[in-house]
Order: C-alpha cells, then sequence, then structure tokens
C-alpha cells in the first residue's frame, strides 16, 4: 500500500476540521451545548485550517502547498491557545464581553453573516461542559494537536522533498 501523498493528508485534515464544526453545531443544536466567543472562534478557525486545507491540496505549486501547510500548522496551533485560553481564563468569567475572541468575531462579522453557524449564545461560564468528564474545550485542544502534528507532517514531507 502506497503511502498518503501531501495533498491527500490535507485533504483529510480538511476533512477532521468540517467533522470538528459538524460535531460542535449537533452538540449546540442538538444537545443545547451553548457556545460563547470563545467555542465560535475555535469553529472560525476549524474552517479557515480546512479552507487553507483544501486549498494546499488544490494548488499544484510545491511551494504552496508547503506553504499553506505552515498556515494550516500556525493555525492549529492558534486554535490550540485559543482552547487551552478557554478552559484556563474564559471558563471562569461571567462574561466574555469585549474580550479577545469577541473582538475577532465582531471584526469578522461572522456572527450576523451566518447566525446558525456562528451565534454566540452564552457567557464563557455557562459554557464551560464536560463531555465524558473533559472539558470540551480540552477535546478541541487534543483535535488541535493532532492538526498541527498533521500539518507539520505535510510541511516537513514538502521540505525533505525540495
Amino acid at each position: 500500500m502506497q503511502a498518503l501523498g501531501p495533498a491527500q493528508r490535507l485533504l483529510g485534515l480538511a476533512v477532521v476540521c468540517l467533522a470538528a464544526v459538524a460535531l460542535a453545531l449537533l452538540a449546540q443544536h442538538g444537545f443545547g451545548m451553548q457556545p460563547c466567543p470563545w467555542c465560535i472562534l475555535q469553529r472560525v478557525i476549524y474552517l479557515a485550517i480546512a479552507l487553507v486545507c483544501v486549498l494546499g491540496a488544490l494548488l499544484p505549486a510545491r511551494s504552496a502547498r508547503q506553504g499553506l501547510a505552515g498556515v494550516a500548522l500556525v493555525l492549529a496551533l492558534l486554535g490550540a491557545a485559543a482552547a487551552v485560553w478557554q478552559h484556563a481564563v474564559a471558563a471562569k468569567s461571567s462574561s466574555c464581553n469585549l474580550t479577545l475572541a469577541d473582538k475577532i468575531l465582531n471584526a469578522l462579522g461572522a456572527e450576523s453573516a451566518f447566525p446558525a453557524l456562528f451565534q454566540v449564545t452564552a457567557n464563557c461560564a455557562d459554557a464551560a461542559v464536560n463531555v465524558a468528564g473533559i472539558p470540551f474545550e480540552y477535546w478541541s485542544l487534543a483535535l488541535y494537536a493532532l492538526l498541527a502534528a498533521g500539518a507539520a507532517t505535510v510541511f516537513l514531507q514538502m521540505r525533505a522533498r525540495a
């Protein structure tokens, strides 16, 4: 069996990101787990990683593919930082108003453009829930770590072939 190439790996990372957002939407709309600004910011980051990975998979230029894998890696690290911040700081705060996440979301205008996907419906303390005894944001942190490892693998694979 032949190993997956960089394009296939990037597409796989994109699928994982889209699945993460789909699960977040299921948790919200199916199980009543309302998102705070940090939750929504992480959705935005997952979608940005998916977009970057699809572009990287579609572009034939090796340098573009490697660069976009690097961008995906940086985005995954930013997502991990958002998940850690959400757990360590935001989840202990009764208000998320005017936090960095709230400011980014307002600047993007995502909530008004796609409210079913990006509407903030809880404050940070209320959004702090556990799934199987583990804080929801730690599940996200673990997924961001896997995405970072996957993006780093593609980046290094492309670098080794250069």
